[in-house]
């Protein structure tokens, strides 16, 4: 199996928004240049994200993308999802629910029940892991955080 890198530039930027920002509004181009990803190909991702409910935005010169959710309620599985739509190892593990295609062996074939067991694994795996959880091992890796928020104080 190999994720895009809608999926894994996707999770990168989400744990720095998580990790840099937490719930306030940062933008695409601070998370650009502390990921070393193209601005344009994060408004792309971004799009998604939106569209899933896992980003809000805000407009205007404090504005930017901010969290839709706690980090503890974006899970991985959540991310991978809105990034690559489904997240089926194959096609022909279809649950006749519409995702994948059915498969002309269906339910006789051996292989079958293997890669479903391999992609329920992954499932759970993913479903366990959330932002708030990327943090912490963020921090127990000894990342720095930035923080470039300009705030407004009045007198």
């Amino acid at each position: 199996m190999r994720l895009s890198t809608k999926s894994r530039y996707g999770l990168r930027a989400l744990f720095d928004m998580a990790y840099n920002a937490g719930n306030l509004p940062i933008q695409v181009k601070e998370i650009s240049r502390r990921q070393n990803i193209s601005p344009r190909y994060l408004e792309q991702i971004f799009q998604r994200f939106k569209k899933a409910g896992i980003l809000k935005s805000k407009k205007g010169p404090q504005g930017g993308y901010f969290l839709a959710k706690r980090p503890e309620e974006i899970t991985v599985q959540a991310v991978m999802e809105a990034a690559e739509g489904d997240t089926l190892l194959v096609a022909c593990t279809c649950d006749n629910t519409g995702e994948g295609e059915l498969c002309e062996l269906d339910g006789n074939c051996v292989t079958q029940q293997v890669w479903k067991e391999a992609a329920d694994l992954l499932h759970d795996y993913f479903s366990g892991l959330n932002l708030k959880t990327l943090c912490e091992r963020g921090q127990a890796l000894g990342l720095k955080r930035e923080s470039n928020h300009k705030f407004m104080y009045y007198i």
